[in-house]
């Protein structure tokens, strides 16, 4: 059968360029969350919820925003809302969010919040368990029980502490970071089931969930690795190569070329049950794809790319170039869009760009899709839920809650402007802000978790806010994959 044929300069041309996405990060994004009432840090952390125009909710119910009163009001949204807690989660993706701002900007006002962030994250550590991962607004209590961790929760407390240390290679995060990332292994990984658990092991929680292993390397690992001196590196690609053998060997249903979301029951293998969908199964795809590429493992690059071809194929909808979301327990397309799953395929989509620009036959109708129908133009960042029939958003999903806050927007925004620059044979400039001791070199600067070629390395201002002499580090790559 011969293959089909684009006209790929055409779609390279007609591609979003690199400063579209750059100017997305500061107009559409920074505009909802660079406010001094956001982060503050009034309660200890960020706070979690956030109205649609951007302020914080108010604290007494009868003047909260529509849109929260009717989340509270829906069984399928209530339990995105708990306004006594501030969520561990919710804080660490923002640090990390403003993380790539500054990544992509080299603003300092961007990474000083960062580092911020950062330092609150160490204070949320237990000394016995790990990290808390709520607080009481109120009283600024911390939660007790620590049987009540998930392992996709303590992931997620990485993520902003990694985003901080990869940015600058503060050692003092990294040694808390190496204690808590062997505290989630010793106490979640379950030798004889042959799984990391979704509570402590020792509970014998018959919850079985991909997130509690896709998680351990999507928020931290796939990201801090390189980045980690000796013999830490090398330890922690043992156990992402671990990680992996599981998500393929429990996890992967070669009938449907997708994930299932849940291994505990045969009533959980099935379509439209949770996390089950497009939006898990593309993102665990690529992450095996760029684990592969890291480790040297030829066996996961040809495992998961043609698969990232079959669903992409499965979920495009060519009549309103958009993804669908999942299939639903009919076997049928669920056309409604949630932001994350779009962004997931999106950016597995770009990666398999890289070498085939042809796919931007999906991407330049389906980021014209992000631009024009996701974002919100007035206040800022992206809609949780449009309808896919009118392409509205659907309110009753507030755009910042306990689970939605900023990760997969401003991710989304990072690999759309390094693999539009790339496409379009442009170098491309990324910040960090190392020690002024160390050299700058591709050995220790990686753009995110890509690799590249640095064609040239400056250094700029010295930050009073960081403690080694740390410099603004501005480096161009001229390559991507």
């Amino acid at each position: 059968m011969q293959a089909k044929k684009y006209d790929v300069k055409k779609l390279i041309k007609e591609a979003y360029g690199p400063d579209i996405w750059q100017e997305h990060v500061v107009d559409d994004l920074m505009k909802f969350w660079d406010k001094e009432e956001i982060t503050d840090m009034t309660d200890g952390l960020f706070p979690t919820y956030i109205t649609n125009d951007g302020k914080r909710l108010p604290k007494e119910k009868d003047k909260w925003p529509e849109e929260f009163k009717a989340a509270i009001a829906d069984k399928d949204t209530k339990g995105l809302v708990d306004p006594d807690n501030n969520y561990i989660r919710a804080h660490s993706r923002l640090t990390y969010a403003f993380g790539i701002a500054f990544h992509m900007t080299g603003e300092p006002h961007y990474l000083e919040i960062c580092r911020k962030g950062a330092l609150a994250l160490l204070d949320a550590f237990d000394g016995n368990y790990g990290m808390h991962v709520t607080r009481e607004v109120e009283s600024g209590k911390w939660d007790a029980d620590y049987r009540l961790r998930t392992s996709q929760d303590l992931a997620y407390g990485m993520t902003g502490l990694g985003m901080y240390y990869f940015l600058t290679h503060d050692k003092t995060v990294l040694f808390k970071m190496l204690q808590y990332k062997d505290f989630i292994f010793r106490v979640y990984m379950d030798e004889g089931r042959g799984y990391l658990t979704w509570k402590p092991r020792h509970m014998k929680d018959p919850e079985v969930q991909i997130v509690a292993q896709l998680d351990q390397l999507y928020a931290y690992m796939l990201m801090v690795t390189p980045s980690l001196p000796e013999p830490y590196q090398t330890e922690w690609k043992k156990d992402m190569k671990r990680i992996v053998d599981i998500l393929i060997t429990q996890f992967y249903s070669e009938e449907y070329g997708f994930f299932w979301g849940v291994d505990s029951e045969a009533h959980s293998q099935q379509l439209g049950t949770d996390h089950t969908d497009f939006g898990h199964s593309i993102k665990t795809f690529w992450v095996i794809l760029k684990v592969g590429e890291l480790l040297g493992e030829p066996y996961y690059i040809n495992f998961a790319r043609p698969k990232i071809h079959r669903i992409l194929e499965e979920a495009y909808i060519e009549e309103t170039g958009s993804w669908a979301r999942r299939f639903d327990e009919k076997g049928e397309l669920d056309i409604d869009k949630e932001w994350w799953i779009l962004a997931e395929l999106d950016q597995a989509c770009e990666i398999l760009a890289l070498n085939d620009p042809s796919y931007y036959r999906y991407l330049n109708n389906t980021h014209k899709y992000w631009f024009e129908k996701m974002v919100d133009k007035e206040h800022g960042e992206i809609w949780h839920f449009v309808d896919g029939k009118t392409d509205e958003p659907i309110l009753r999903y507030p755009k910042a809650h306990n689970w939605k806050t900023s990760l997969h927007s401003f991710e989304h925004a990072l690999f759309g402007y390094m693999t539009s620059s790339r496409i379009k044979k442009k170098p491309f400039k990324l910040y960090y802000a190392i020690p002024e001791w160390e050299r700058a070199s591709h050995w220790t600067l990686a753009p995110y978790m890509f690799c590249g070629n640095v064609t040239a390395t400056g250094r700029g201002e010295k930050l009073s806010f960081m403690p080694d002499g740390n410099q603004v580090n501005e480096i161009t790559f001229d390559s991507l994959h």
